[in-house]
């Protein structure tokens, strides 16, 4: 399906609305004011920082240049885009910007000026809401009321459905990270350090259109995939059994979130498959599990107890089930939630986590509701060896107690294995966007037929 030329900000606009309705019914004295990302400078220095667009501006603009601004008439539904004011100087530099014209035809918005009627458009109405005072409207601070806690309801709320342009756009995102990741497996010839990898991802990425990554790659061997987001990249993979990349392409500002594993020679050793092979089946139940109406809080306890019993019959954990349940001792090898949801943000707004939970094994959810139609979330299930959570979890003896520290010693070079897809809630079920293979023996021929064909089969300049 081909992607609509316009994004569509104006029933984005319209989504805000309807959720602003449900808790402030009369909107005759409100308007919405919100800015853009401005180009900033590296301090003590001309050079520009990588831009990256303010997420809600964008939700209601579909806009990239920087320094733009848009204001929405709750009243008559006309929604403004505010360009920059032409910088002369800065033509020489960086060629002629976007015009009105231009814009008009280019962004679905009712009108287009420039940023010096801002003023009277601000005057309009007594409360114009803005997300939060900041470095790109502060000159505007008098006319704006700021830090709304129903605002951001009503933004998270509209941006947590996605509709078909966006799901249009994540798709892409994801058919690229596919690429991405497919090349990443195919070329351990030349990946003998977790640089490498890295390189290999962004380099595929680029070379498809995708000149940003939706969040920093996690490329790590052996025991350091028992970090979560590990992004130092630079270890030697030497003799180590695994590797684990997590990273995803961006795509006109929408994000995908890949994890896959893979044996560095192309054989599992026993140990690695193990866990690979638990882990795919927390995924695999999970998963057959989505549909609308069902609580991610059940799904993400799911996988805690598929764990509990794989490591039962691994010999890893001993003792009553029902005990190592309720000690909590999985947390310590899946301490993170099962997903999150997916959008402009790697993780996108409207999850409503609870970080205070006493329950540690949902403390890290990020996605603490139930399912509907037209979220995408991430399935992303993961066992790890990491040996500063053991020695946190181990303080508790009623964890310790049902862990056989000497099998369990047999897993530490797996370091940790997750594997995660991007998911698409349908009306009765779910489409998974992410097309890269999981099957162990799939996997273990894509990096067999890469190694066959040597280093110098690859263009490689160092």
């Amino acid at each position: 399906m081909p992607i609509p030329k316009k994004y569509p900000a104006r029933q984005h606009a319209l989504n805000v609305k309807t959720h602003l309705k449900t808790k402030i019914p009369n909107l005759s004295n409100h308007a919405l004011f919100l800015s853009g990302s401005i180009q900033e400078s590296d301090k003590y220095s001309d050079s520009a920082k990588p831009f990256k667009q303010e997420r809600y501006f964008y939700y209601l603009s579909g806009c990239n240049i920087p320094g733009s601004h848009v204001f929405y008439d709750l009243n008559k539904e006309e929604l403004v885009l505010f360009l920059p004011e032409v910088d002369q100087d800065d033509v020489m530099w960086s060629g002629l910007p976007l015009s009105i014209k231009e814009a008009e035809e280019k962004f679905n918005v009712d009108k287009v000026v420039y940023e010096t009627e801002i003023d009277s458009y601000l005057t309009k109405y007594d409360i114009n809401l803005t997300p939060d005072i900041n470095a790109a409207n502060k000159q505007y601070r008098n006319f704006l009321e700021s830090d709304d806690k129903i605002l951001f309801y009503a933004l998270d709320e509209s941006r947590l459905i996605k509709d078909d342009y966006e799901i249009a756009l994540m798709r892409k995102a994801a058919k690229i990270t596919d690429n991405c990741h497919l090349a990443v497996m195919s070329a351990l010839p030349i990946e003998t350090n977790e640089t490498h990898i890295h390189a290999e991802f962004v380099y595929h990425a680029i070379r498809q259109g995708s000149k940003h990554q939706a969040y920093d790659p996690i490329c790590c061997s052996g025991p350091n995939c028992g970090t979560l987001h590990y992004v130092k990249n630079d270890d030697e993979l030497g003799t180590k059994q695994s590797i684990l990349i997590d990273a995803g392409a961006e795509w006109e500002n929408y994000a995908s979130d890949v994890t896959r594993c893979f044996p560095i020679t192309g054989e599992w050793t026993k140990e690695h498959l193990e866990i690979y092979e638990a882990v795919r089946e927390m995924q695999f139940k999970t998963m057959e599990l989505i549909k609308p109406g069902v609580e991610w809080d059940e799904l993400h306890l799911l996988a805690h107890k598929i764990l509990i019993e794989k490591f039962l019959e691994l010999g890893i954990f001993k003792g009553d089930k029902q005990e190592i349940w309720e000690s909590g001792v999985s947390a310590t090898f899946f301490p993170h939630g099962l997903g999150h949801l997916l959008g402009m943000d790697t993780h996108d707004v409207g999850g409503y986590p609870n970080y205070d939970d006493a329950d540690e094994k949902l403390r890290y959810l990020r996605l603490r509701r139930p399912l509907q139609k037209g979220m995408v979330v991430t399935d992303e299930p993961g066992i790890y060896f990491s040996p500063f959570l053991i020695e946190a979890g181990f303080k508790d003896a009623n964890k310790k107690r049902f862990v056989d520290e000497q099998v369990m010693k047999k897993y530490l070079p797996v370091g940790g294995v997750r594997i995660e897809d991007d998911i698409l809630v349908t009306e009765t079920g779910f489409e998974n966007f992410t097309g890269i293979t999981s099957d162990p023996t799939e996997i273990s021929k894509i990096v067999k037929d890469g190694i066959a064909k040597g280093r110098s089969y690859f263009h490689n300049v160092v």
